[in-house]
């Protein structure tokens, strides 16, 4: 459930960051989509390692 919800995020943020490039002057989009796709990359990775103890 919890790699669903992950998976999930990851696709938002990317959906943002792009838009965020694609769409003139929404370049603080991208930033946070970007941003947001990292921070969720890192958690989820974070999440796995201490599951696999």
């Amino acid at each position: 459930m919890l790699a669903l919800i992950i998976v999930a995020a990851l696709v938002i943020w990317l959906l943002l960051a792009i838009l965020g490039f694609v769409v003139k002057g929404l370049f603080w989009l991208a930033v946070i989509g970007i941003v947001l796709f990292l921070v969720t990359v890192g958690f989820g990775a974070v999440k796995r390692s201490s599951l696999r103890r």
